[in-house]
């Protein structure tokens, strides 16, 4: 007996040997073209960073806009947003799927026991069934036997030519890209939830603007009967006024059901029935606007989870070659097994009655048809697949920050440019007022002078939104301070 274990030994370690080589490509990243600098800061003039970008892009990014509601919306995404919450199922999913990989790596043991009682009933199979004070059954005229077994049997497929290897590597490239898509999503879900919440404060702040603006028309129409009365103004004035006033308070009211629809919507994304959440108003609210340095594009590669999606699935597309060329090499199994057999229970332990078997089997394909070559051909092509989708997500990514950088750089100028037109449209209606009220021009000139103060200040309100908005999308664009895992 110790022989034949010293020889099953050295043949595991003969085997295990042979595991060190694996068939198929050993993967490497594949290049992508990317310039030293993002284009676009170059040609801001005066655009510089705000703070080092490991400061700025870090895994709280909505910190950076200094508003404690928001905050403490954010804080929800993760543990409510139901999308969330299916891309982390998946996540475990996949880990899970590596550990049902790698446990190919091991033996198989089974325990195994039985006890039979056989016999026969003589010719025909007749015969009397006497039945013993112990429970046994015997044939008066035929024979009964017993027979007891228990072993403990082993199986073990060696990785020779690392098909296992390679499937536990597309496993672990397949949970770290799972990993990416936890991130994208949860980054989505955070970044719809600022831009929702920051069109809910335009909204706020934009109703706060009409209300007054009302107040004023009403002033405005006042001032226009007060000069019917008197018969120095023309009842057009009042009807002019009057329309004003009405077309404003109708705008008024499909600002509150443009609100509602932001207010639903954060209510979804923080994972709350509608009908249960309410976000107060913030009439003078204002947020801070951070300055949010690019980085370099290669710094793209590790930081936007859809690209590490698309690269970690190349990885996991690389390995299944290795697996399909596994196929033309035979498949070795060791088994082997120990146990016990006899025919009474008490003895069936003893050391006479133990009995014992080893084997090494191979097989190996002789003629499939094509079926291998088919199987590595389509390995291969769907390797060049992921590889073009992975080339084609990082120059989209590439695009989208470039966008988002020049978005930032333009709704710069516009919103100086914006202010400097709000300004000056509101000095000029006031002049237009006490012009009127003095008899200098007629109201026509009033409507005019506060239509155009009016939309100059909306396109102000809504310039600042766009620029918080446009922040949220570059900090996403940018990864929202994830870094992708080390490849494992």
């Amino acid at each position: 007996m110790p022989r034949i274990l010293s020889q099953t030994l050295l043949l595991t370690v003969a085997c295990s040997a042979l595991c060190a080589c694996a068939v198929g490509p050993n993967y490497l990243r594949p290049p992508v073209a990317a310039a030293p600098a993002f284009k676009e800061p170059a040609h801001a003039p005066g655009w510089s960073p705000a703070a080092p970008a490991e400061t700025v892009l870090k895994s709280d990014w909505w910190t950076l806009f200094q508003d404690s509601a928001l905050n403490d919306l954010e804080a929800k995404v993760a543990v409510s947003n139901q999308n969330v919450v299916a891309a982390e199922a998946a996540y475990r999913q996949s880990e899970a799927l590596v550990r049902e990989q790698k446990a190919a790596f091991f033996p198989t043991l089974s325990l195994n026991g039985s006890g039979t009682r056989s016999g026969s009933g003589g010719s025909g199979g007749s015969g009397t069934i006497i039945t013993t004070p112990g429970g046994g059954v015997v044939s008066a005229s035929g024979k009964a036997s017993t027979s007891y077994r228990a072993s403990l049997a082993a199986s073990w497929e060696p990785d020779v030519w690392g098909r296992i290897r390679r499937q536990v590597e597309a496993a672990g490239a397949n949970a770290q890209a799972s990993a990416a898509d936890l991130a994208a999503a949860r980054l989505s879900a955070q970044g719809a939830l600022a831009t929702d919440y920051f069109d809910l404060r335009e909204i706020d702040a934009e109703t706060a603007l009409l209300q007054a603006t009302v107040e004023g028309y009403q002033q405005s129409l006042k001032i226009a009967q007060n000069r019917f009365n008197a018969g120095v103004a023309p009842h057009s004035d009042v009807l002019q006024a009057q329309s004003q006033l009405t077309s404003t308070q109708a705008d008024l009211a499909d600002l509150g059901r443009q609100r509602a629809a932001f207010e639903h919507a954060v209510a979804v994304l923080t994972g709350q029935p509608p009908e249960t959440f309410a976000l107060a108003a913030q009439p003078g609210w204002t947020a801070a606007l951070p300055e949010i340095p690019a980085g370099v594009p290669s710094e793209l590669l590790q930081r936007r989870p859809d690209v590490a999606v698309a690269e970690r699935r190349a990885a996991a597309a690389s390995a299944q070659i290795g697996v399909a060329v596994a196929a033309y090499f035979p498949s070795l199994t060791l088994t082997g097994s120990y146990g016990y057999g006899a025919s009474e229970l008490g003895k069936l332990f003893s050391a006479s009655n133990s009995l014992w078997s080893y084997g090494l089997s191979a097989a190996e394909t002789v003629f499939d048809g094509g079926l291998r070559k088919g199987q590595v051909s389509a390995a291969r092509a769907g390797y060049d697949q992921a590889v073009a989708q992975y080339r084609q997500a990082a120059l989209t990514a590439f695009q989208n920050v470039e966008d988002q950088l020049a978005a930032t750089r333009a709704l710069t100028a516009e919103y100086d440019l914006r202010k400097q037109s709000a300004d000056a449209a509101e000095a000029a209606a006031q002049m237009v007022v006490n012009q009127y009220r003095a008899g200098q021009v007629v109201y026509t000139n009033v409507v005019t002078a506060q239509a155009t103060a009016l939309s100059a200040r909306r396109s102000l309100v809504q310039a600042t939104a766009t620029r918080q908005t446009t922040a949220v999308a570059l900090i996403q664009g940018l990864g929202g301070g994830w870094a992708a895992p080390t490849a494992r």
